[in-house]
């Protein structure tokens, strides 16, 4: 079958920086157990993969960052790339806790502008989605964030104070953004709006917006709780015009619906490893609908050639 890899596609810097951190860490001078402060990236087979080799993962999508800290009382903890407020980051001193801190660089500065303007006295609205771990880490700097997720998210809040921002979490679709801050500055005109969308992110966006017309369907690669990876399906079906869906693996591929296909793209999350998604790409491009030996959707991936690592012991 005809297949388009769209580029770019797969990993961004902040995850490789954080992979490549835990990846590189030496556990014979470190605290154990090491404990990472929920999914280290949104992606359950590289979760797998590090608590095969004997990371704890904490994680439990009722409890924030600052609750998870409760069950752990001594070692190593990880912070995501997603980011951490500074009560967690205090409450893991105050735990004694060894840090590693593998948050994006993106997030950082995204932090970095809403204390400044804190600072200087103004409110925030912060568009983001309520449950990410981005979202909940903005939240916790202060009271004076308040984080919606849609439109109607705006009629919770009552906001007195003349001196106002919009932000966002780097994660979002950049459409999604534009959408919700234009109907803020409707409530609010004169507010400021300071884009954070990080450039992978966009990048990606808008790659996956401009599919060429030949193509049938848009197979995004990625995990089901990766953010940036439903927002890449969004933008295909919202923006490109066609028909997209987000698969974890080559597993989830349907062959009744492929084979009504005569193109297919393939683009993944920033959270996505590559060798899930060549593994994808090998067999769309090998699919021959009249050929049943090319219909084989099983995986030959293990949880061990995902990632190499030292094992904790």
């Amino acid at each position: 079958m005809k297949t388009i890899k769209i580029t770019p596609r797969g990993y961004c810097h902040g995850v490789v920086n954080a992979v490549n951190t835990i990846t590189n860490l030496d556990h014979l001078s470190m605290k154990l157990p090491v404990y990472i402060l929920g999914m280290v990236i949104h992606n359950k087979q590289m979760v797998s993969s590090l608590e095969n080799l004997g990371y704890i993962t904490l994680h439990d999508s009722t409890k924030t960052r600052l609750e998870l800290l409760d069950l752990i009382d001594s070692g190593t903890v990880i912070f995501t790339a997603h980011g951490v407020s500074p009560e967690v980051y205090k409450k893991a001193e105050q735990k004694s806790l060894d840090i590693i801190d593998t948050t994006c660089d993106d997030v950082f500065n995204s932090q970095n502008v809403m204390k400044d303007y804190l600072k200087k006295g103004y409110d925030v609205i912060y568009i983001g989605k309520h449950t990410h771990p981005e979202s909940e880490a903005a939240q916790g700097i202060s009271s004076k964030i308040h984080v919606i997720e849609n439109i109607s998210d705006l009629d919770n809040i009552n906001i007195k104070n003349k001196k106002l921002i919009i932000t966002n979490q780097t994660t979002m679709s950049i459409y999604d953004v534009f959408n919700i801050s234009e109907k803020i500055k409707e409530i609010y005109p004169n507010i400021e709006f300071i884009n954070e969308i990080c450039n992978a992110t966009r990048i990606r966006q808008e790659a996956i917006s401009n599919i060429p017309h030949e193509v049938d369907h848009v197979y995004v690669v990625g995990d089901k709780l990766s953010n940036n990876s439903k927002k890449l399906v969004e933008v295909a079906k919202k923006q490109g015009n066609t028909s997209s869906s987000l698969i974890e693996s080559i597993t989830d591929i349907d062959i009744l619906e492929l084979s009504k296909y005569n193109c297919v793209a393939v683009s993944s999350g920033a959270s996505t490893p590559t060798k899930v998604t060549s593994e994808v790409i090998r067999f769309l491009e090998k699919f021959e609908k009249d050929d049943k030996s090319t219909h084989d959707t099983s995986s030959h991936l293990t949880i061990n050639n995902l990632l190499t690592i030292k094992t904790l012991s």
